[in-house]
């Protein structure tokens, strides 16, 4: 059939399987919006209140779903406020397609009005990029936008289009839809390696990540856990991909990571690393980190392959299809002397501040967690209120966690929070923010009410930017250079002005009562918990420090 440009762009979302959009209209992209207002019906479009919380919102969707997550944006600023989110998408593995709009092709570099070279300027940080000069083949470059985004290690994909390449006409047929295969490059050798490594360990330790959620390699890691007789820590990403109700579940490793967990990770003689890519945040100083170990690295991306850490041995593909096929040769095993070890570092008193009448971060996730169950899509932003949640939340079920790992980008919770609310088809869902990352992108709260999501926020209030000023205190001699905000705002007003509930928690009584509301309202309800800027994210490991180098205190 003949199609416009944007004809093809909507029927070719609709036949790689999207049927929902996050974006914000702008001149560059009228005829997009003008296709999509004919097909809505089949397709629908999120309208946000800011391109980056549109980004966020998708890279959110992508990650409940498991599906590609798409977000149009306009030319220009449009397209820029796209790159936060387009990055930390890159940086967390997120399939996500942007779609944006440009001049007309003749208008290209002569620094026309909202003109930028967007693509210029994510190449950094997208697996691929396109401008679209030819609208014959633009179908094509779609579908492989798609493929592209999800196969092997995901992550972002950008398609430019002008606008006249959005106008031209062209022929169109719908194709079948290319899936991305499961792969496994490990050779036997390396897997029978594997297997020795395992054999000869007296105290293995399994570190599972992101690309565990990814893969859905939960189970799988589970059985090997089991097989092996082995302790599972997590980096913050891979936090969900086994149930926190598992025996062998130690939670989070690294800088915050709970005591045992960190604990069991520098004692381990075999480090079987699934889907990470060790970051500085988990490893600390990287000499010292395997100095007692070995270590199995499994990851998609030969490129992640001995880039921060030296293997002894190394298996790529799909952590799930690799670790079923470690599960056909490694025997049962046990290790009693070092998982009574494990037990004792778990039976030491977590780090943390002592029950008492103030309401700690710790009380508020537990309390939040009366109301939850284990479906329930669970968002943080970014400083001392996530690694709090990474702490204590008990996360059961995979994709239920969005948080921002490896670009820890400040705003991204709200966006997040609607992406993830609209992917699970409407649900009650979480924030965990604190008031200097809800300042960043608030206005997506006029999003949440619009579409009357149930979302219930939770700001835990201290009035700083409470981990800058815990490195300012650890650091630099208690030095609060511009970390104590000191801001009017009143949040529940706030709330209430954007035609949301809210309520104010300052005690675990008003907090329950606050909750009791929050989850039983239709739209967004926001919670001001206010808590002492003294708090602190304990144990803590210093940057290039290890175990020996832990703050308690």
């Amino acid at each position: 059939m003949k199609a416009t440009g944007t004809k093809v762009i909507i029927e070719t979302l609709i036949e790689q399987g999207c049927d929902t959009v996050f974006g914000y209209p702008g001149g560059a992209v009228l005829s997009i919006y003008d296709e999509l207002y004919g097909h809505s019906d089949r397709i629908r479009h999120i309208t946000c209140a800011h391109e980056q919380g549109a980004a966020h919102a998708a890279d959110a969707y992508s990650r409940v779903t498991g599906k590609v997550g798409v977000v149009i944006a306009t030319s220009g600023p449009g397209a820029t406020n796209l790159v936060t989110g387009i990055a930390n998408a890159y940086l967390d593995s997120s399939p996500v397609v942007a779609i944006t709009g440009n001049v007309p092709l003749s208008l290209l570099g002569k620094d026309s009005f909202q003109e930028v070279d967007i693509t210029g300027i994510t190449m950094p940080v997208t697996k691929h990029n396109y401008i679209v000069k030819d609208v014959n083949e633009l179908a094509n470059l779609i579908r492989e936008a798609f493929f592209i985004a999800q196969s092997g290690r995901p992550g972002p994909v950008l398609i430019d289009v002008p606008k006249d390449v959005q106008t031209a006409v062209c022929d169109f047929e719908h194709k079948k839809v290319i899936k991305k295969k499961r792969v496994c490059s490990a050779t036997e050798e390396q897997l029978l390696k594997a297997t020795e490594l395992i054999s000869q360990s007296k105290k293995p330790y399994i570190y599972c990540g992101g690309g565990a959620v990814i893969s859905q390699a939960g189970k799988e890691i589970a059985k090997l856990a089991e097989r092996i007789d082995s302790p599972i820590g997590f980096s913050m990403m891979g936090l969900s991909a086994v149930s926190a109700d598992n025996p062998y579940w130690l939670g989070m490793t690294g800088m915050h990571g709970r005591f045992a967990s960190t604990k069991a990770h520098s004692e381990a003689d075999l480090i079987i690393a699934a889907g990470v890519r060790f970051s500085d945040r988990a490893t600390g100083n990287r000499s010292k980190y395997t100095q007692n170990a070995k270590v199995i690295h499994i990851d998609i991306d030969p490129a992640e392959i001995n880039k921060n850490i030296e293997t002894h041995c190394s298996l790529v593909g799909d952590v799930g299809t690799v670790v079923t096929k470690l599960l056909d040769k490694v025997e049962k095993k046990t290790n009693t002397q070092w998982m009574d070890a494990v037990q004792k570092m778990k039976d030491l008193k977590e780090m943390r501040s002592c029950k008492d009448s103030v309401m700690h971060p710790e009380d508020i996730i537990e309390k939040v967690m009366e109301y939850t169950d284990a479906s329930t899509i669970v968002a943080t932003d970014v400083g001392q209120h996530q690694m709090w949640v990474a702490q204590y939340y008990r996360f059961k079920k995979p994709r239920t966690h969005l948080t921002s790992g490896g670009l820890g980008a400040m705003g991204f919770g709200m966006g997040a929070a609607i992406g993830g609310c609209v992917a699970s088809g409407g649900k009650r869902t979480v924030l965990f923010t604190g008031d200097g990352s809800f300042g960043m992108n608030l206005i997506e709260l006029a999003t949440a009410v619009t579409y009357k999501l149930p979302l219930v926020i939770l700001i835990f209030n201290n009035g700083v930017l409470g981990m800058v000023r815990q490195w300012q205190h650890a650091f630099f001699d208690s030095r609060y250079s511009h970390t104590t905000l000191d801001r009017k705002t009143d949040f529940v007003k706030l709330a209430q002005a954007f035609g949301a509930s809210g309520y104010r928690a300052t005690d675990i009584k008003t907090l329950d009562e606050a909750l009791k509301k929050a989850f039983s309202t239709q739209g967004p309800a926001v919670i001001d918990c206010v808590i002492d800027k003294e708090e602190k994210v304990y144990p803590m490991i210093p940057p290039e420090g290890s175990i020996d180098d832990i703050i308690t205190r």
